[in-house]
């Protein structure tokens, strides 16, 4: 028995010590002690490994874009909305595609393997959407990049934004988007949710909205995307990004609307560092969070993962593609500091957000893809803690990025965590 790569002593996020064992691009065997030759060997030493890091909800058209034409001066989401509009007009086919690969070798130094980034589909010329897709290619050795047909101006609002968005899907975007919110009126989002939904529907796509992004109590979209997704049989297809307006609704509706996104099976996409700088801007004090009822929400057995949503673009002046940053954030601002929530917090940016992606290849088990991540960690907790360096990441069964160990002088019993937060940009694959 031989494999080409064979990963030795790692602790598995479960608290297991194992070997695993590859043999092309999928994980062979994992098991307490492996004896056999390999092409290449890895000694985990006792560190976690994990699966890889995955962000369901990202916007790579804009990222790195930070400054471009201007600052967001109030940082409000309106106002970056406004500045991305001021942008739109001067992007090209290149630079979106530059920094997009820019980014994507940024996330595979931090052991980001899938990606689902919305896509602005009302620029006339899809120019986003066409370099995005070559970008999809390009990647496709290394990362899962999905994207999705987003109407950033509104499916109504902007005037050819219905058109767009179904040439986007034309072209390959496989997953369709929507922001009703951003219409003009309330009864124009439910509309144009209904009509996403159906789009969808029709074409057995995925559905990924931003919903209810506002500090507005009477914003109720969610309501709806949950109803169309049971109307339409698009159960476990269907996701509401942001839900921001539910830290702010009244508690009866609440434990009302819940259930009903718990019974259609719609999964929740919070985006913890951005709905906090960006909510509750219009607040004196005391100032909401920012953020939608995330352990009320598992508590009723709905998927709930932490996207990254931006990172140096218009409405967020930060950022690493670092998803143990998103979850340290999310872990923060829900309050969630219990063990067992803490595990959650791990969970949520790497098995929960695979599988809001539909993305059942990767995983730790025999017969799933070998996309995996070393980190100098002893537990998923302390990744959190840590925001632990990424030692190993491999995907599709090879070493795509690695980094030594750099040592605490004063050490944790029998652990001594890095403290080393170094960037080093991964090579992509030839």
């Amino acid at each position: 028995m031989s494999f080409d790569l064979l990963i030795k002593g790692g602790t598995l996020p479960d608290g297991r010590v194992a070997d695993i064992g590859v043999r092309g691009e999928t994980i062979a065997a994992i098991e307490p002690r492996i004896d056999a030759e390999a092409g290449r060997v890895v000694d985990a030493a006792g560190n976690l490994v994990a699966p890889p890091f995955v962000d369901p909800h990202f916007h790579m058209d804009a990222t790195l874009s930070y400054g471009l034409p201007r600052i967001n001066a109030s940082g409000t989401l309106l106002e970056g909305i406004s500045l991305w509009g001021e942008l739109k007009p001067l992007l090209t086919h290149e630079a979106v595609k530059e920094r997009a690969l820019a980014y994507c070798d940024w996330a595979v130094s931090m052991g980001l393997l899938a990606i689902r980034s919305h896509v602005d589909v009302c620029d006339d010329r899809l120019l986003a959407a066409e370099a995005l897709l070559e970008v999809q290619k390009e990647v496709y050795p290394y990362i899962d990049l999905q994207l999705v047909a987003f109407p950033q101006d509104g499916f109504y609002r902007s005037p050819t934004a219905r058109e767009n968005t179904i040439r986007a899907l034309d072209m390959g975007v496989e997953v369709v988007g929507g922001i009703p919110h951003f219409e003009r009126t309330m009864a124009d989002g439910t509309r144009s949710v209904t009509e996403l939904c159906a789009i969808a529907e029709k074409r057995g796509l995925m559905v990924d909205m931003h919903c209810d992004e506002t500090d507005d109590p009477l914003s109720r979209h969610i309501e709806q995307l949950a109803y169309e997704t049971q109307r339409l049989g698009l159960q476990g297809r269907v996701a509401g990004s942001h839900l921001t307006s539910m830290h702010s609704m009244d508690n009866y509706y609440v434990s009302k609307l819940l259930p009903l996104i718990a019974e259609a099976g719609v999964s929740a996409i919070p985006n913890p560092l951005i709905n906090i700088m960006l909510q509750g801007r219009h607040d004196t004090f005391p100032k909401r969070r920012g953020l939608t009822r995330v352990k009320e929400m598992q508590a009723l057995g709905i998927r709930v993962g932490f996207g990254q949503d931006c990172v140096l673009d218009p409405w967020y002046s930060l950022g690493t593609a670092d998803m143990l940053d998103v979850a340290f954030m999310g872990l923060h601002v829900a309050q969630m500091s219990s063990p067992a929530d803490m595990q959650k917090c791990f969970d949520m940016v790497t098995a929960v957000n695979a599988s809001i992606m539909g993305l059942d290849h990767l995983g730790l088990e025999v017969g799933k893809r070998a996309s995996l991540v070393v980190l100098d960690a002893g537990s998923a907790v302390e990744a959190v803690r840590l925001r632990a360096e990424r030692l190993c990441v491999i995907a599709r069964g090879k070493v795509v990025a690695e980094r030594p160990r750099r040592d605490m002088a004063l050490a944790l019993p029998g652990r001594p965590p890095s403290v080393a937060r170094r960037h080093a940009v991964a090579q992509r694959p030839a």
